[in-house]
């Protein structure tokens, strides 16, 4: 029976690249890949010359099978992905959980990853986190995500996102969950790696005036700091009116103050609860 090996690979800088993956890679019968030009790049400038098999998303359902037979035959396999830890975000799940189910032994050579590098960097609360992979698209899957931060006792939610969808991305959430604390990179790792690390509304002006947003990869870290009952308790109109009278200033001022204190509140929340107490006065 031969052993299933599981390999991190760089996630930009190929420095990052461990002494035993290498060792591992050199020494296994077969390295599974998503994409073999992409994998060619990293093993040739370590000198590995194995051989390779594309096992990617659009294959690995047919090929699994194949697959658990020559690991059954002896062959010792190791699979990669184009960056970071096959199966998070990545191929790599059904073989791992068919190598389990036929007794298969299954070892990990940890290495860099994405989300977990960015959150060690976001300055955001990590104690305890949620990763969700990448971005939903559908105006649906959108809903229901945005109900489940919500509702979560987490605080810190992990993403993957493309260059093309990153500002829309934000401004989904900056419009549905507030000025909430964020933390964005792209090309971790890389040369040109960036982080824009503070409130939600802030980050997505400052990419908004970046000619480069759309190059390189982006996963992006968010902090809630609020429970979806304590939103409830407070209505807007009743943090501007307590502003108004803790510090004797008008309508005006407390908007301010509040659009300055609270990352929970969007502007757009904030004016329109601007106009129901207005409103309210007047009666």
């Amino acid at each position: 029976m031969g052993i299933l090996y599981v390999v991190a690979t760089p996630i930009g800088n190929l420095d990052d690249f461990t002494k035993r993956a290498i060792d591992t890679l050199k020494s296994v019968d077969i390295i599974l890949c998503e994409d073999t030009r992409h994998s060619l790049i990293l093993l040739n400038h370590y000198d590995i010359k194995n051989k390779l098999l594309a096992y990617h998303k659009f294959n690995e359902k047919e090929k699994v099978n194949s697959i658990i037979e020559m690991l059954k035959n002896g062959k010792n396999i190791a699979i990669i992905t184009d960056a970071g830890l096959p199966c998070v975000s990545d191929p790599g799940y059904i073989l791992v959980e068919q190598a389990r189910l036929n007794n298969i032994e299954v070892i990990g050579v940890g290495g860099i990853s994405a989300s977990l590098t960015a959150l060690s960097i976001s300055g955001l609360k990590n104690d305890s986190f949620t990763f969700y992979g990448f971005f939903p698209r559908e105006t649906k899957d959108k809903k229901i995500l945005i109900d489940d931060i919500k509702k979560s006792n987490v605080d810190t939610f992990i993403f993957y996102e493309s260059p093309k969808r990153i500002l829309k991305t934000l401004e989904y959430l900056k419009d549905n969950l507030g000025n909430i604390k964020i933390c964005v990179c792209s090309d971790l790792t890389k040369l040109h790696e960036k982080s824009y690390f503070g409130n939600i509304n802030s980050v997505y002006e400052t990419l908004l005036n970046n000619e480069n947003v759309e190059k390189g990869e982006y996963t992006f870290v968010i902090e809630k700091s609020f429970k979806e009952e304590e939103q409830k308790d407070v209505s807007t109109e009743s943090k501007l009116v307590d502003i108004m009278i803790k510090n004797n200033v008008s309508l005006k001022e407390a908007i301010d103050i509040l659009k300055n204190n609270d990352n929970n509140l969007s502007k757009k929340d904030i004016y329109n609860a601007s106009l129901n107490l207005k409103d309210i006065l007047k009666k």
